[in-house]
């Protein structure tokens, strides 16, 4: 097939899935004839085809690379992908003005038109997270999410070559959260951002932008992010914008990472939160016990039955349900148990902070708070509330906000590891990775009769009992007699 043919369907896509209109066809395809070094269209006639917007892109960065108009380099490919989609997008400010529009009929009808557009434009990579590996998996608290992520695309020599030769200091955008992002073309060793955008949401006295994740682990997995580059940071505003957004969009809910080290997900230097229309296994937890916040009678308070130690709040009124988040908050800022291994402070340095979650539920506002402690010890020198090293095999990196309520975002190199354990355990030819072995090992000895029909369960089973682990090492209070007793001693200083 042509560039002109793949061209005037790549068009004809952008027209079915509402991208553009049918009268900007020919703006487009001038368009993306400039990119491609082309002075002339040759009309070949259409074919009608399955194919998807990242395949027929894909076709064209082909020929691109081909007709050496780019290199054959992760980010040449990157920034002209990302420049023949934002020929289909209109301008923020138009794309601002249609999502409100939306909005006036439902929140969901304009999260439903800009979730559909960022899938679209190709921004959301539907194609690369197709390869992700994910299944569901039953534990004593209920049932978890695990996924392999297999979505990212591997950084190919000369990409590395070129980040290692790299002598420019640059610092814009300043991050890759910064809403300087919109729109960028990108450069070596930064992300391709021309077919990024982002919609103006006010919390409370500030600006802030929602947009979605280019490498969603859950339905609708969006990042709600500050105007300001600043450090994050758990507090009183913390909780009013985060009650504030779900005020505006009911239908999701909206969490933040932490904002210490070790315990505090990936980047900490820009305050952003996580949202999203998905519902959780911890959202679905039940309520172990409750207990009286004698301050706040129109609150219920409860910890939920989950392996990290989770406060639940639930409220009619806003303002109740903010000073009562504070005060756990800052209660547990300060606490120490040397029995429990919690203790606030080395020195100046904080180690206590929440992880917390929002949401509107049965008409009521709703706090998860996720208590966390960063400590790190001889005998735990990632964590004393981390994965402990014989779980490393399986996850060592940080427990931000998606694993501590339930989705394990597990390493690629696990696909080929536990296909090597699945050999091992069928008695095939297999070369198990020496951090497997022990575990492989165990598995064959606890099932008696493996076979080609059940071995995949099994293998999922005992991978969802590590990350049940990892949960559990995680929590500050243990899910048992001693755990227990711990908490309750923290939750009656509350009352003090």
């Amino acid at each position: 097939m042509s560039i002109f043919q793949q061209i005037s369907q790549l068009v004809d896509k952008g027209i079915e899935v509402h991208l553009m209109e049918k009268s900007d066809a020919i703006y487009v395809r001038n368009q993306l004839l400039g990119l491609l070094e082309l002075d002339h269209f040759i009309d070949e006639g259409t074919e009608a085809t399955d194919k998807t917007i990242p395949d027929l892109v894909e076709e064209i960065i082909s020929y691109a690379i081909k007709k050496n108009v780019i290199e054959d380099v992760l980010d040449d490919k990157e920034i002209l992908s990302a420049k023949i989609m934002d020929c289909f997008l209109s301008k923020p400010s138009a794309i601002n003005e249609t999502f409100y529009l939306k909005y006036e009929t439902s929140p969901e009808a304009a999260t439903n038109y800009f979730y559909e557009l960022s899938k679209h434009s190709n921004y959301i990579q539907t194609k690369r997270i197709s390869n992700n590996v994910h299944y569901e998996t039953e534990s004593p608290y209920g049932t978890l999410d695990i996924t392999i992520n297999l979505s990212k695309p591997e950084k190919d020599p000369e990409q590395i070559k070129r980040e290692r030769n790299l002598k420019k200091d640059i610092n814009y955008p300043t991050c890759l959260l910064c809403v300087e992002n919109e729109g960028y073309v990108g450069r070596t060793g930064h992300p391709a951002r021309s077919n990024h955008r982002v919609i103006e949401v006010p919390l409370v006295d500030e600006t802030w932008y929602f947009q979605y994740s280019p490498y969603v682990y859950y339905n609708e997995h969006s990042i709600v992010l500050a105007k300001e580059h600043r450090d994050m940071k758990i507090n009183q505003d913390t909780f009013t914008r985060l009650l504030a957004f779900v005020d505006q969009f009911p239908h999701y809910f909206i969490g933040s990472n932490a904002d210490l080290p070790i315990v505090g997900g990936s980047i900490l230097s820009h305050d952003h939160y996580q949202a999203g229309r998905y519902e959780f296994a911890m959202t679905k937890a039940s309520e172990d016990f409750h207990f009286d916040l004698k301050a706040f009678p129109d609150v219920d308070a409860a910890v939920v039955k989950w392996p990290m130690s989770v406060i639940r709040l639930k409220s009619d009124s806003k303002a109740s349900l903010i000073e009562a988040a504070t005060t756990i908050l800052n209660s547990w800022k300060t606490y120490s148990d040397s029995a429990a291994n919690i203790q606030a402070f080395t020195g100046d340095t904080p180690h206590n902070t929440i992880t917390p979650i929002a949401r509107v539920r049965n008409g009521k506002y709703e706090l998860d708070l996720v208590l966390r402690n960063n400590r790190t010890t001889d005998e735990h020198p990632l964590g004393i509330f981390h994965p402990h090293e014989d779980v490393h095999h399986i996850k060592k990196e940080n427990i931000g906000l998606i694993e501590v309520m339930g989705l394990a975002v597990l390493p690629a190199r696990l696909k080929q590891e536990l296909e090597d354990i699945r050999k091992f355990l069928l008695e095939e030819k297999a070369e198990v990775a020496d951090y497997h072995q022990s575990w492989a090992e165990q598995i064959k000895a606890d099932h008696h009769n493996i076979n080609p029909e059940n071995v995949e369960s099994i293998l999922q089973n005992e991978l969802g009992k590590k990350f049940t682990r990892v949960l559990e090492d995680s929590g500050v209070f243990k899910a048992n007699e001693l755990g227990r007793k711990a908490f309750h001693a923290f939750l009656e200083t509350l009352n003090e």
